[in-house]
């Protein structure tokens, strides 16, 4: 029989409870709740972001270039951030939904579960993810992000929108996969049955920090790569030519660069993202 008519049969309550189960679908739950902690996440810790782009790109000559406003960083990081936090937890949650049914993950499945949720999450927000990083070097005068992407589109074609794609990938998706797995590890080590339920938010933040800063460490110099190559995608093209250059002129502390706001960002954002999502799906009785 066909659905429509299906639908027109059934009782009023009913069909509103179909309509209810389809608007609150676990994915969206996942995407809604990721968004939110993103938002919180961006808010708090942007500051760190900007001065890590701008200490990873600043020579001696760009002390009078054009100051950032810190309200055009944080509308362009939101834009940037809420979607993409949201797309990651959503694809996490699916992609465990569909491997592991239920199952703990082990150590190898927790790190392809996060490298291929942030692979998708990065591909999507790439164009954003490039623009933030040009506006927030200070070297740039977008008027807006329809105006930013129309431009670059038309001065560099479409691999201008996707420039340092490989680099951010080689950064985020190794963070996010290793960023998991500790996490996740150190979380199983902590018998949460046996603590009050007030106690959970401060271990799942712990855990968050311990897992950032090591997983910080490992993808910092494809963070500094993946920033020049945003910046300046004519000269530095590909990842091996990035990082000669890079070394040629800064020697292997260029690859450090930025390296402190980074981890003190990456793990505080992430570990408050992780914490804000596993209660606001808990609030919604779904397990993250």
């Amino acid at each position: 029989m066909n659905q429509k008519v299906r639908a027109a049969l059934l009782p009023p309550q009913d069909v509103g409870d179909k309509v209810e189960t389809l608007m609150l679908h676990p994915v969206i739950k996942a995407f809604l709740c990721g968004s939110i902690s993103g938002t919180c996440s961006t808010l708090l810790f942007q500051p760190l972001d900007l001065l890590k782009t701008r200490l990873q790109t600043l020579q001696p000559s760009d002390h009078g270039s054009r100051r950032v406003g810190m309200l055009a960083v944080f509308l362009k990081s939101i834009v940037r951030c809420v979607p993409g936090v949201g797309i990651y937890f959503g694809t996490l949650y699916s992609l465990k939904q569909y491997f592991l049914r239920g199952h703990p993950p082990t150590p190898l499945e927790s790190i392809m579960l996060g490298m291929s949720s942030r692979s998708v999450a990065g591909v999507c927000m790439s164009p954003i993810t490039v623009i933030k990083t040009r506006y927030e070097s200070g070297k740039y005068g977008y008027e807006s992000i329809y105006a930013a992407l129309r431009s670059i589109y038309r001065s560099e074609g479409h691999r201008g929108l996707f420039s340092g794609l490989s680099a951010t990938l080689l950064r985020d998706a190794p963070f996010s996969g290793i960023y998991l797995m500790f996490y996740s590890q150190t979380k199983g080590l902590v018998l949460h049955d046996q603590l009050d339920a007030v106690f959970i938010p401060v271990i799942n933040f712990s855990c968050g920090i311990f897992a950032g800063i090591l997983a910080s460490l490992v993808t910092q110099p494809a963070d500094v790569i993946k920033t020049h190559m945003q910046l300046s995608p004519v000269k530095f093209r590909w990842i091996g030519q990035a990082v000669t250059i890079i070394f040629k002129d800064h020697g292997l502390r260029g690859f450090f660069k930025g390296s402190v706001p980074r981890a003190l960002r990456r793990t505080l954002m992430a570990a408050m993202a992780w914490t804000i999502y596993e209660e606001m799906m808990a609030k919604m009785g779904l397990k993250s």
